[in-house]
C-alpha cells in the first residue's frame, strides 16, 4: 500500500493542481490495490475524513473541495451514498510534489578528418563516428501525486487505494477543477465494485 506524504502547506499544494491530468505526455502512472477478501457490495454509504489529508494547514482548501466534487461524482456513479453520520465507508485523499532527477548519458562522437594518421584525408572528408566518450546531462523535473483511499469505517481497516503520478506542467493550472475531476476518473477506472442496492 502506498503511504500518504503530508506536512506541504496548502498554497504549495495548490501549485501543483495539475497533477497528473493535463500534464504533457507520458500520460499519468496509475495504481491501484484493493482488500481481496472485502466485499464490496456490502457498503452503501460514505463520508470523507475530517480532516482530509490536503487540510492539514487547518481549513478547506479549494484543492480539498475539487477532490472531493470529483469523488463525490466516482461514488455516486457506483451506487454509494453521501451521509454526514455512520457511514460505511471513509474517504481520504491527498496531493503532494517531488523534484526528480534523471541522469541520461548520451555517447559524444568525434569525427577524425585530417589529423595524425588520417592526415591523408586532408580534411576532405570525414570518417566513420567514433564514440570516444559518453555526454552527461542531468535533468530536473517535479512530478506531482495524488492518492485516494477507501477505509471500512467501522473496523478502520483500508480497502482500496489509487495513486496517480505524473510529471508537471503549466497545463492544469488553467482549469484546477477539470484536471482533478479527469484524475479522479482515471484512479477509479479499477474500483472493484458498486453499492449494495438499496432494500
Amino acid at each position: 500500500m502506498h503511504k500518504f506524504r503530508f506536512g506541504l502547506p496548502t498554497a504549495q499544494i495548490a501549485v501543483i493542481v495539475c497533477v497528473l491530468a493535463g500534464c504533457a505526455p507520458p500520460k499519468p502512472t496509475i495504481h491501484s490495490d484493493f482488500d481481496r477478501a472485502t466485499n464490496f457490495a456490502s457498503y452503501r454509504t460514505y463520508s470523507y475524513f475530517n480532516p482530509v489529508g490536503t487540510d492539514k494547514a487547518g481549513y478547506s482548501s479549494l484543492l480539498t473541495q475539487h477532490f472531493k466534487s470529483a469523488i463525490d461524482t466516482e461514488m455516486t456513479a457506483r451506487g454509494y451514498r453521501k451521509v454526514d453520520t455512520d457511514p460505511d465507508l471513509l474517504v481520504n485523499f491527498m496531493a503532494n510534489k517531488d523534484e526528480k532527477t534523471d541522469v541520461r548519458s548520451t555517447p559524444s562522437t568525434s569525427m577524425t578528418m585530417g589529423m595524425g594518421y588520417y592526415g591523408y584525408r586532408g580534411g576532405m572528408y570525414a570518417g566513420m563516428p567514433v564514440y570516444a566518450s559518453n555526454d552527461i546531462e542531468t535533468v530536473r523535473y517535479m512530478v506531482g501525486t495524488a492518492n485516494v483511499d477507501l477505509v471500512d469505517a467501522h473496523q478502520k481497516k483500508l480497502i482500496w487505494t489509487g495513486v496517480a503520478e505524473g510529471r508537471l506542467t503549466d497545463e492544469g493550472m488553467k482549469n484546477p477543477e477539470a484536471a482533478i475531476a479527469n484524475v479522479v476518473k482515471q484512479l477509479f477506472i479499477d474500483y472493484p465494485g458498486h453499492a449494495a442496492p438499496a432494500n
